[in-house]
């Protein structure tokens, strides 16, 4: 927990802040993740923290709601829930995954969708480079599964002397080459 919940916090409100600043007229825009355009990707975002909140008290798995545009709100809520010594503790009942496995989850969530939100609405974006090292590291032990639950795509090509950024996008299948 200690030295995940400041990179935890520092990805999220990092997308929180790229959320913030989108105009009305990008919600359309496409994205790097084919299945969204910028709006279902903030609401899959709205999603991805109610339920981390949800997991962190050793809830339920939720179904994701009807896009709100309040995800910095419920950003917010989930960082809190996941401040508290016993989110981290055991395994979820929903998941069946260890806390600390969801919460790499919630990370690599955060570090990948801030980068599909910032290319696709022109803005600037450079993860925390131990949160990338991090997510990194999880996605490679986790790409199968990740895989076979529908969470990433096939991968793309990046050279093995690429950033750590470039090659965590080309795992979960993004080119880090995508331009609207």
């Amino acid at each position: 927990m200690d030295d995940m919940m400041p990179l935890m916090t520092h990805a999220t409100e990092r997308t929180a802040g790229l959320v913030r600043a989108v105009r009305p007229e990008q919600l359309g825009c496409s994205t790097p993740c084919e299945k969204f355009d910028v709006k279902d990707l903030i609401n899959h975002l709205e999603w991805v923290a109610d339920l981390f909140e949800s997991l962190g008290r050793q809830g339920e798995r939720i179904e994701q709601g009807p896009y709100a545009g309040d995800f910095p709100e419920r950003a917010k809520r989930t960082l809190a829930v996941w401040a508290r010594p016993e989110a981290w503790e055991g395994t979820s009942p929903a998941m069946g995954l260890p806390m600390t496995t969801l919460a790499h989850m919630y990370l690599v969530d955060m570090v990948v969708h801030g980068w599909d939100l910032a290319r696709a609405t022109g803005q600037d974006y450079e993860p925390d480079a131990e949160a990338v090292s991090r997510a990194l590291h999880f996605t490679d032990q986790m790409v199968e599964m990740g895989r076979q639950r529908g969470a990433f795509g096939p991968p793309v090509e990046v050279p093995d002397s690429a950033p750590q950024f470039d090659r965590l996008l080309g795992i979960i299948g993004r080119d880090p080459a995508w331009t609207p």
